[in-house]
């Protein structure tokens, strides 16, 4: 047998020998290493925070002013932006065609109740001429008729004045209540259509409103509020504008008479001061509602929470230091808190840190347990 040929099987078979020995003896491998983490104590705590709502600040009263004549605009008599009273003259329309009108119409009522008085004369005196049989009765008859149609005329007259004075009295424009004029969306001079062309706006700012809409499993807790009339200088209704807190509290004003079938929310108005003109119509503000439950609220880190399709979970610590995940729900956050509404106890504890590293079963390694968590005051 050729040498080099032997040497190659030798090594082969060799090989062969080792490979199958190393398949029969596989390394042995210890257990997982166990997960660095730091547990917090589940607390039980009376938590003090803000549900919010997002609201839209109006007016309780508000109405745009339209003219109801047709004319041109010959007197605006303010300025814009004005507080402006009740009563007093805001526009001035030209009025000429209809004074001319109202003069002409009391001509009119003068003839008519001239051809009244004519009629109820020749009436007495057909009348005394019937006493003594001295006058046919068909002309009683028609004097009787015809102080009828006198009288008719001149109510029919004297509507007309009226009429054509309203027409007088609406070339002036009053404001109907006090409040705050807008900018005037007409010039002197302008040609303005009855009932369609708008002149302005006025509304009252002070108090004002702030409406939002809240769900409807929450309407007995608002009435309740409502019914208790909190003192203002404890009021559990706060409006914000970003990180700025309007500085007056307010009050539940009304609650709407139905829920919205569609959305399954009911609109609530607040009231608020607003002496110094602070909040305008239409601004937008976040409803803040002060909690209003005695009981006390569980509340953990919100960093020891994770979240799997939508749902969410805390790591609990177990015996032999194993960790098991459970599903929790999540109610108010807190700063860097969460209040948990259903899944855990008060002296359960929880991974906070390294809770990237873990999952069910996993064997921990621990350092001292962070404090109980604490609730912040938004």
């Amino acid at each position: 047998m050729n040498p080099r040929f032997s040497f190659l099987l030798f090594f082969m078979t060799g090989t062969v020998v080792l490979y199958s020995c190393a398949d029969k003896n596989p390394p042995i491998q210890g257990p997982p290493p166990a997960v660095q983490v730091t547990l917090s104590t589940v607390n039980s705590i009376n938590a003090v925070y803000y549900d919010e709502y997002p609201g839209n600040v109006s007016a309780l009263n508000e109405i745009d002013l339209t003219a109801q004549v047709t004319g041109y605009v010959t007197a605006i008599n303010f300025k814009d932006g004005d507080k402006v009273k009740k009563g007093q003259l805001l526009y001035s329309l030209d009025a000429q065609v209809y004074a001319a009108n109202y003069q002409q119409a009391i001509a009119a009522l003068q003839v008519q109740e001239s051809n009244l008085t004519r009629a109820a004369k020749d009436a007495d005196r057909y009348h005394e001429l019937d006493k003594h049989d001295a006058i046919a009765k068909q002309q009683v008859d028609y004097a009787d008729a015809a102080l009828d149609v006198a009288k008719k005329q001149v109510a029919a007259a004297k509507a007309n004045v009226a009429s054509v004075q309203s027409n007088v009295k609406f070339a002036r424009i009053h404001a109907p209540f006090t409040g705050t004029i807008g900018i005037s969306q007409v010039k002197k001079g302008t040609s303005v259509v009855a009932g369609q062309t708008v002149l302005n706006t006025i509304s009252t700012d002070n108090p004002i409103a702030v409406d939002f809409n809240v769900d409807q499993k929450e309407i007995f807790r608002f009435v309740q509020l409502q019914q208790n009339k909190n003192k203002p200088s404890d009021s559990a209704f706060s409006i914000a504008f970003g990180n700025d807190i309007y500085p007056y509290p307010g009050s539940v004003g009304l609650i709407d008479r139905a829920v919205d079938p569609q959305t399954g929310t009911i609109k609530t108005r607040l009231i608020f001061p607003n002496d110094k003109g602070m909040l305008r119509a239409g601004m937008n503000a976040t409803v803040r509602v002060k909690n209003s439950s005695t009981s006390k609220s569980t509340i953990v880190p919100y960093k020891a929470i994770t979240e799997q399709l939508g749902e969410f979970f805390v790591y609990v610590a177990g015996d032999s230091n194993k960790v098991s995940q459970r599903k929790v729900q999540l109610g108010k956050q807190i700063g860097a808190d969460v209040i948990i509404t259903e899944g855990l106890k008060e002296g359960e504890q929880i991974a906070v840190e390294g809770v990237q590293n873990l999952k069910e079963g996993s064997v921990i390694a621990t350092g001292p347990p962070n404090p109980p968590a604490t609730a912040s005051q938004k």
